[in-house]
């Protein structure tokens, strides 16, 4: 069976990402993440004030001045001022600490909600995309990924709202008080955003590599660390560690680039608005000197006329507010780095969240049944042993039920992984109930296939898979997958206890049901002889048991789960000789009265088999019992004999 693993796709940097982050966000907490961009606005407008209360300050100083007012009298007036500034700087206080305590509870929520709808997606996704996916890249979407949002929706976007907010209203108040010197300001902060654009873009490029870049490093290490033991074996150290040295290098040089760009943007757009400080205070010295008329909003919108010529209440505040808004422009433009990461983290994980969803439009569920005397089958809710097939017929509305039986008949079946290059053609196998039909032939023929078929992991492409007479398309796949029972040669333990692992094959399982199990297939010995018995932790897939020992739980899981039909891929390939004979009469025992497919490099495994079939290169050659294959001498005699070998 060929499988290409596929090229991961280049994630793209693309604002509709930021777009449906903010949707996603705004979804999950249409209460709290409002009152957020409320905080946001209040904290950004009051950081535009006091430059506002500074030309009052003054202009109330040059107005005593001019006027020989008593100190005692402007005193009052800029106390006044001062006092209410002082209480717009605690409403934005407030609204601060607000912003940030709402805030750590938004970003951990929201990542929260984010893994589990990956996950559950993740759960929905076909057995075709973990074939064609590194899964070292799919984790790194639970990891690298979030981790990008997390610094997108915590930090950059709401710095780059207050940054952009308190820009809007610092060009307000300015324009409002002198359009000449406004005029000069932008035609600087214009050269800024070029500048930032031009490095930015830079920077922005290779953050998107780098996350490729880092999701290999993740997919090399874990399967390195998957394949230590077969590392260590063939001495493949030096090599293992030149290959990631490779890898590691190339996220190294995306890294560094990207950094650097970003560390040059800061110090360039800091010295850019101190330049442009200085020529704000020559351009304001000599309108001053000039006696320059001022024009501005004030101008307009007062029917006094506002102010006439420049003063030094209308440069100082202007000054300052030059300093604030070039500072701003340069911290929105640091935000540019974190916000192409987070839509290139987030563009990765909507593209494993927008891929296809296993397709599953069966209707036939199974149901627990009992049969009277007269052989009419009811459904029930208690659990009898019998399982039938609730058929619904949408034509007239009625209901029907076909007892589960376990006859799997494939009719010309073809199949291909890709397009133009078949695994398995004109394929045709009758599996009555009961039955025990064994697949034989070398590595790629196409044996596990055909049980991936059965199971739907896959669907055909040409011909007819039918259940007791249904159209396996029309039978529900959870329900498809619960009345088949498979034990695969790659055994997968999960972290927890020896009972925990084998009630994974039916949870509503009693104990005594796992420990009947267990028994059944011959385990029960050596799990007795474990520190803790069934209670004993697994971790690491079981890393401190045999192989074999791992196989017999995977088997007496697929015993517990009782279903009509087994699928055993390769199931006694990790275990000895002994422990085979021991194992192979518990599974005699879960044969019994089930139909089994066997696929198996040992031919003493299948000798017993009702049906055997040789396949070679996805056509069935030879098909017979173990007597009738040898009286016939062809491929499965060879191979019996030793004259032909299987690879």
């Amino acid at each position: 069976m060929s499988k290409q693993q596929a090229m991961p796709k280049r994630p793209k940097a693309s604002p509709r990402v930021l777009g449906r982050v903010l949707k996603m966000l705004f979804g999950y907490y249409p209460v709290l993440a409002p009152i957020i961009v409320v905080c946001i606005l209040v904290s950004a407008v009051t950081a535009a004030l006091p430059a506002v209360f500074m030309q009052q300050v003054i202009a109330a100083i040059e107005q005593a001045q001019v006027s020989g007012t008593p100190w005692s009298e402007a005193a009052g007036e800029i106390i006044s001022k001062v006092l209410l500034l002082a209480v717009f700087y605690m409403i934005s206080w407030v609204a601060i600490i607000l912003q940030m305590q709402l805030m750590a509870i938004i970003t951990q929520g929201f990542l929260c909600k984010l893994r589990r709808t990956m996950f559950n997606k993740m759960q929905n996704l076909p057995i075709r995309y973990f074939d064609t996916h590194k899964h070292g890249d799919i984790m790194s979407h639970y990891t690298n990924d979030i981790d990008a949002l997390r610094e997108l929706v915590s930090q950059a976007m709401p710095s780059l709202l207050n940054s952009v907010v308190i820009l809007i209203s610092v060009l307000f108040v300015m324009l409002y008080y002198s359009l000449w010197m406004t005029l000069v300001l932008l035609v600087g902060v214009c050269f800024m955003v070029l500048v930032s654009k031009k490095i930015g873009g830079g920077s922005a490029k290779y953050f998107v590599r780098q996350q490729r870049a880092m999701g290999r490093a993740e997919g090399f290490v874990q399967e390195m660390m998957n394949g230590q033991k077969v590392v260590k074996v063939f001495n493949h150290e030096e090599a293992s560690a030149a290959d990631f040295a490779e890898i590691n290098n190339a996220l190294f040089e995306d890294s560094a680039r990207a950094h650097a760009y970003a560390n040059t943007l800061g110090p360039i757009i800091g010295n850019i608005g101190n330049i442009l400080y200085v020529i704000m205070a020559v351009a304001g010295g000599i309108f001053l000197l000039s006696h320059v008329p001022n024009v501005g909003l004030s101008l307009l919108l007062s029917r006094e006329g506002g102010f006439a010529v420049f003063s030094v209440s209308i440069i100082v505040p202007f000054l300052n507010m030059a300093k604030q808004f070039t500072g701003n422009v340069n911290q929105a433009s640091q935000q540019i780095n974190a916000v192409v990461m987070g839509m290139a983290g987030g563009s990765r994980l909507f593209e494993m969240m927008d891929e296809a969803p296993e397709a599953d439009d069966g209707y036939v569920t199974l149901v627990n049944a009992k049969i009277d005397a007269e052989g009419n089958i009811t459904e029930t809710d208690e659990r009898t042993g019998i399982w039938a097939w609730r058929h619904p017929h949408q034509a007239d509305g009625t209901v029907t039920y076909t007892r589960l039986c376990g006859d799997v008949r494939l009719s010309e079946v073809d199949f291909s992984y890709e397009e133009g290059k078949p695994v398995l053609r004109d394929v045709s196998v009758y599996a009555e109930p009961g039955q025990k039909v064994a697949f034989v032939g070398a590595t790629g023929a196409g044996k596990t296939t055909i049980t991936n078929l059965i199971n739907r992991f896959y669907d055909i492409e040409d011909g007819k898979i039918r259940y007791d007479g249904i159209n396996i398309n029309k039978i529900k796949k959870s329900d498809l997958r619960r009345s088949l029972g498979i034990v695969l040669q790659d055994t997968n333990l999960f972290t927890g206890s020896v009972m925990d692992n084998i009630r994974y094959g039916r949870l509503d399982a009693t104990d005594e049901e796992c420990r009947a199990a267990a028994a059944l297939v011959g385990a029960d010995d050596f799990i007795s002889r474990l520190p803790q018995g069934y209670d004993t932790e697994l971790t690491g897939n079981g890393a401190n048991l045999s192989q074999g020992q791992r196989q017999m739980i995977a088997i007496a899981r697929a015993a517990v789960a009782d279903p009509p039909v087994m699928i055993m891929d390769e199931a006694t390939s990790s275990i000895d000789t002994r422990t085979e004979a021991i194992v192979q009469r518990g599974m005699d025992k879960l044969m019994e009265g089930r139909t089994v497919f066997v696929i198996a490099h040992r031919l003493s495994t299948v000798m017993n088999s009702d049906v055997i079939m040789v396949l070679d290169h996805g056509r069935i050659i030879e098909r017979g019992n173990h007597d009738k294959l040898i009286a016939e001498k062809g491929v499965y005699y060879q191979l019996y004999t030793g004259a032909f070998e299987l690879e």
